[in-house]
Formats: C-alpha cells, sequence, structure tokens
C-alpha cells in the first residue's frame, strides 16, 4: 500500500510541498508575533508547531498510499463525519459562540474539518461511478442534498463559514463537471430562500451584526464594527515594507482580540507590508499552479475531481479570509489556508496536500 519510490523527483511535486512549507513559515512567524504580545509561552506558536509536525508526517504517509484507497473510504469518511456533526451538536465544547469543539485533555478538534475531507471524497466518487451523465436530476440534486445535510448540521453549531465553505466545494464541483445551467440557477434562487431563513431563524445576533457591520463599520465602532475596522487600519499601517515582525501596533498592543485566527492576514499585512503580503500571494499562485498541475495527469475522474474539490477548498478560504480582513467580505470566522492558527484546520489541510501528491502516482 505504502512506496517509498513515491518520494522521488519523477514521483512527488516538491514545488508544492516547498510553496506549502514556504507559507507555513509565514503563518509561524506571524503567530510568533502574536505570541509576543500575550508573554514569553509562546503558546499559541508551541501548538502550530506540534500541528505542523503532525501534519507532515500525515502527508508524507498519505502521499505514499495509492489513490483507490480513498475512494473505497469515500463513504466512510462522510459517513463518520455526518456522525460527528450530529454528535458534537450534543456533545461539543462553545468556544467563541461556536458548538463545534470536541475538547479532549486540553486539545480540541473540529469535525468540520473532517465534513470537509468526507464532500471532496464522496463527490468525487460519486462522479467516478455515475458515468459522466451529469446532466441527469439525480446526480445535481442527489449531490445537492448530501452537502446540505453537513451545511444544515454546521449551521446548527452555528459556523456560517464553514458552511459556505462546503457550499462552494460541492458548486464549484458541479460547476466543473458541467451540469445543465437550469439546475444551477435553481440553487442559487434556493440559496437565496436559504439565506433569508437563516437570517430569521438560524443567525445568532452577533452572526447578524457581523454582515450588519460589513455594510457599516461605523455604525457601531467601538462594539461590533471594532473588529473590521481594526483590521482595515492595520493593513494600511504596513506601507510596503512593514513595520517589521513584533513591532506592528495592532497586533501587539491587542487591538485585534482574534489577530492569530481570523486576522493573521492583517498581523502579516502590518509587520511585513505589502511586500510580505504579494510574498504570500505568489506562495498561494504557486500552489494553485501546482494543484492544476495534477489536475491535469490525474488518472481518472476520481482522482481529477478530487484534486479539484481540494483546489476550491483552499481558494474560497484564501478569498473569504483576506476578504474580510480588507473589508471585502463579513467577517465569518474563515481560517487563511497553512497561515492562521488552528491545529484542526492546519492537519486537513496538510493531510489534503498529501492526498492530492497520492493521485498522480501511476502518471509517473
Amino acid at each position: 500500500m505504502l512506496s517509498l519510490r513515491k518520494f522521488s523527483p519523477r514521483s512527488f511535486d516538491w514545488v508544492l510541498l516547498l510553496a506549502v512549507a514556504l507559507l507555513l513559515a509565514i503563518g509561524l512567524s506571524a503567530i510568533y508575533s502574536v505570541d509576543l504580545s500575550r508573554g514569553q509561552t509562546l503558546y499559541y506558536f508551541r501548538r502550530q508547531l506540534i500541528s505542523a509536525a503532525i501534519g507532515f508526517v500525515l502527508l508524507a504517509i498519505v502521499s505514499m498510499t495509492h489513490y483507490t484507497f480513498f475512494r473505497s473510504a469515500a463513504k466512510i469518511v462522510y459517513g463518520v463525519s455526518l456522525a460527528l456533526l450530529l454528535a458534537v451538536i450534543v456533545f461539543g465544547a462553545t468556544i467563541r459562540g461556536t458548538r463545534g469543539w470536541f475538547a479532549i485533555a486540553g486539545f480540541s478538534f473540529e469535525p468540520v474539518e473532517l465534513a470537509k475531507i468526507g464532500i471532496i471524497f464522496l463527490l468525487a466518487y460519486i462522479v467516478y461511478h455515475f458515468g459522466r451523465r451529469f446532466e441527469r436530476p439525480l446526480f445535481f440534486f442527489g449531490t445537492g442534498f448530501i452537502a446540505f445535510i453537513l451545511m444544515a448540521l454546521v449551521m446548527i453549531q452555528p459556523d456560517l463559514g464553514s458552511a459556505l465553505i462546503i457550499g462552494a466545494i460541492w458548486f464549484g464541483i458541479m460547476l466543473l463537471v458541467g451540469v445543465r445551467k437550469l439546475y444551477l440557477i435553481s440553487f442559487v434562487g434556493a440559496g437565496i430562500c436559504m439565506a433569508i431563513v437563516a437570517w430569521f431563524f438560524l443567525l445568532h445576533p452577533y452572526q447578524k451584526d457581523r454582515v450588519l457591520m460589513f455594510i457599516d463599520p461605523q455604525r457601531d465602532p467601538l462594539g461590533s464594527g471594532y473588529n473590521s475596522i481594526q483590521a482595515i487600519i492595520a493593513v494600511g499601517a504596513g506601507g510596503f515594507w512593514g513595520r517589521g515582525l513584533g513591532f506592528g501596533s495592532q497586533s501587539q498592543l491587542r487591538f485585534l482580540p482574534e489577530a492569530q485566527t481570523d486576522f493573521i492576514f492583517t498581523v502579516i499585512a502590518e509587520e511585513l507590508g505589502l511586500a510580505g503580503v504579494l510574498a504570500m500571494l505568489v506562495l498561494f499562485t504557486v500552489v494553485f499552479w501546482r494543484l492544476l498541475i495534477l489536475i491535469r495527469r490525474s488518472p481518472d475522474d476520481f482522482a481529477s475531481v478530487t484534486i479539484s474539490g481540494i483546489s476550491i477548498l483552499l481558494f474560497t478560504q484564501l478569498m473569504i479570509n483576506v476578504g474580510a480582513n480588507i473589508g471585502l467580505l463579513p467577517i465569518t470566522g474563515v481560517t487563511l489556508p497553512f497561515i492562521s492558527y488552528g491545529g484542526s484546520s492546519l492537519i486537513v489541510n496538510l493531510f489534503l496536500i498529501g492526498v492530492a501528491e497520492s493521485m498522480v502516482q501511476k502518471k509517473y
């Protein structure tokens, strides 16, 4: 099942791995800087370093695994993620207003991160077995129902950002496989209806405030609009070269309460400046470029759809996080891939890079 030959230059995309490692280094630097303002324990930095080590071990193991293993495990992964999402609603711990964590021995795990893997694997599995008959209503509405179940459970927590990401993965894959436009129009209409229902019955007051603050942050500058305003100030204060690691006033003086997670981009923009932001975006561009190459080298539909789903996941997280930090999108608590603090998110993202690497081993 495992093959060390996978790590040969002809069988492993070392450029992709290098780009991911450099993104992680930028993230660790920013988290280290945030920790400096909170004392000498380096709490977040140490935990992120441990998560990175676990993630890279998983990446190495997974990349040596034959991709058909993930195809055979697709239903199981989706089923387990569904069960965990149900369990976390009842037994989970509440952190920052969301009941979406299992807390064990000082560590926490978000089942929604596994759900992202589950929806990618299962959609790829269905595409592989559907015989390219994507115009059939059963394919579109059946896969939509599969995604909707996960989204509904995530919204109950409630976690709007993760629900949007799961929906984006499904919608992006539907676009890529070429379903009928009528179905897509129906989906958009249903999405609008769901948004209305969510606004009146599902969203908590603080989530509604985030949307309203996106429209007009100045309506409550010291309350709900505070984080958005401080993030924009931090981004603009960095200039081209930045103020230097550990010298950002917004992050070091704790103007941003979640600087290590939701607002890590603002830390980079303030302390490393536009130069640091451009370097980060170039590295993300390299990641997506290499994933595109892996898609083209995929041996079958399952592999190509899986890598496409991984690309959509990372791209959606990037756009939502950066958009929220510069005031173009509401703040939804979505992390920046490989950079934001968060063990579950980092380990899952590194795991998925390993999965992408494993998908093309038969083509070399």
